[in-house]
């Protein structure tokens, strides 16, 4: 039973949190992590107070999972990576000497676990639509929805390296729009598993008649489309929510058009809270013309705190956190991004242009948000790079106290009409420690974040409010649901 203990969790009529009448909005905050030693700030593996080296022992996840549940943070999310950045020096050397993001675990295996040692805390699981069928990623993300009672959303990414599609026998990556084209319809194929297949009423449990699943409530989906084929029932009853929360992430023209479609939630990246701006519009506006709200997607930008109870005590952990820092690793991890090879450069002080990437396969919205300049980065340059790219990603990395690091959200919520962070670490536990100690509170006495939470929501409702563990009305997805879905006819090629 759903304990509701606030007012926040009251909900409009299409399934939306009411908004505040005070201007204001609570901060939605997830941890970001990853499976590997070297996250987004590589190095910091040689910190003696870093945890990062342990992420494959069981009791890392769990004690992180239990931290994270008594700050009341909305989720823990998890990215991944198929494959190495091999665009630094054209080599993987470097990315694998300084544990750049390498060696990378599987994201969904602890998962379990930490479900076990919590009651409240979801988990957004980066998986990609390039590399396994629709119907082992339906089966997979069913099941932890179920075994986490709702709390699981999935970070819908497509995947470009050439690392990682040679490790599956392909020669190159699918190019960058097709990528979009394909997941469009593998997104419809997973509506049509999770939301089509199974009436409500499918599980009948009724041992007079020896009958626990009512054949006739669970549909066979035919999808016979461009780039899937499937001839199917779902294999796993409807979960919780069954569709897991969709965050995306990616701000490309095609990846703009993919996210108004589907995304519940965006995950966005610059160093600048005005170059994110006018992507977050251009998202929202897409939104409106698809007949959705374009308040109910959520965004979340990359946001990297390093705090102190004193403006000295955080400045003292910087300076420390620098010493353990990896120019180098920062460097493969922004040259697989951007597909700039900044080892090539001898003038450190040569401006970077979207013209010096020369790698096809490149993350498209990063190399913008990093070719872009602001205030805050008139010029970027191999030496400004350099300073930057070992701490945080290149994301925005502030220093200080919980009033200094909570005025910096304020500003990058107001000034990028963000919803919410993916707090990134420096060291681990310690950074989501002074999250959890240091800042939550700041926030809370601002009333930038509840103090009090309702207990055993979905991963949905946390975002949506109570009673709405479903896809909203207006998602495409809700179009495929069980009573209202209608088979499409087979994909015919046309001759161009």
């Amino acid at each position: 039973m759903v304990k509701r203990t606030n007012s926040e969790a009251a909900t409009n009529g299409n399934g939306a949190k009411k908004a505040r009448t005070d201007g204001k909005k609570h901060i939605l905050l997830n941890a970001f992590d990853m499976s590997t030693v070297g996250h987004l700030s590589p190095g910091q593996w040689k910190n003696p107070k870093d945890r990062s080296a342990h992420k494959r022992k069981l009791s890392y996840w769990i004690d992180l999972a239990k931290l994270l549940e008594r700050g009341g943070i909305n989720a823990l999310f998890l990215a991944d990576t198929y494959g190495g950045y091999d665009t630094y020096e054209d080599s993987l050397d470097n990315c694998i000497r300084r544990a750049a993001q390498w060696p990378v675990t599987d994201p969904t295996i602890p998962i379990s676990a930490m479900a076990a040692v919590t009651k409240n805390l979801a988990f957004g699981i980066t998986a990609s639509t390039t590399f396994e069928t629709p119907f082992l990623l339906a089966k997979r993300f069913s099941t932890l929805d179920h075994l986490t009672d709702g709390r699981i959303g999935w970070n819908i990414v497509t995947s470009w390296k050439k690392a990682a599609f040679k490790a599956i026998g392909l020669d190159s990556p699918i190019e960058h729009d097709q990528r979009y084209e394909q997941a469009d319809e593998y997104l419809r194929v997973l509506y049509k598993l999770w939301e089509g297949s199974w009436a409500s009423n499918a599980i009948v449990n009724d041992p007079k008649s020896d009958t626990y699943a009512d054949p006739d409530k669970i549909r066979e989906i035919h999808h016979h489309g461009k780039y899937f084929k499937l001839d199917t029932r779902h294999i796993v009853d409807p979960s919780p929510q069954r569709t897991p929360f969709l965050f995306q992430a990616g701000t490309s023209t095609a990846g703009s058009k993919f996210a108004s479609t589907h995304a519940e939630a965006v995950f966005v990246s610059s160093h600048s809270p005005t170059v994110l701006r006018p992507k977050i519009d251009n998202i929202r506006k897409l939104a409106q013309e698809n007949g959705r709200d374009p308040s109910s997607i959520k965004f979340f930008a990359t946001f990297t705190p390093i705090l102190g109870r004193t403006e000295e005590e955080a400045q003292a952990k910087y300076e420390e956190a620098k010493k353990y820092a990896s120019t180098v690793g920062g460097l493969v991890l922004f040259s697989g991004w951007t597909g700039i090879d900044i080892s090539r450069f001898g003038d450190l002080d040569k401006k970077l242009t979207a013209e010096d990437s020369l790698e096809a396969n490149k993350v498209t919205s990063i190399l913008s948000a990093f070719t872009t300049t602001s205030k805050e980065i008139p010029e970027w340059t191999p030496r400004v790079v350099a300073e930057r790219a070992a701490i945080g990603g290149l994301g925005p990395v502030a220093v200080g106290t919980p009033a200094t690091v909570a005025d910096e959200l304020e500003r990058w919520i107001k000034e990028g009409d963000l919803d919410g962070f993916n707090l990134a670490y420096v060291t681990t536990p310690g950074t989501f420690e002074d999250v959890v100690d240091l800042l939550i509170p700041e926030l809370q006495r601002r009333d930038l974040y509840p103090k009090h939470f309702d207990q055993g929501l979905t991963a949905r409702e946390k975002v949506y409010g109570a009673g709405n563990a479903s896809l909203r009305s207006d998602h495409v997805g809700s179009s495929y649901k069980y009573d209202v879905y209608e088979e499409e006819p087979p994909y015919v090629a046309v001759d161009e």
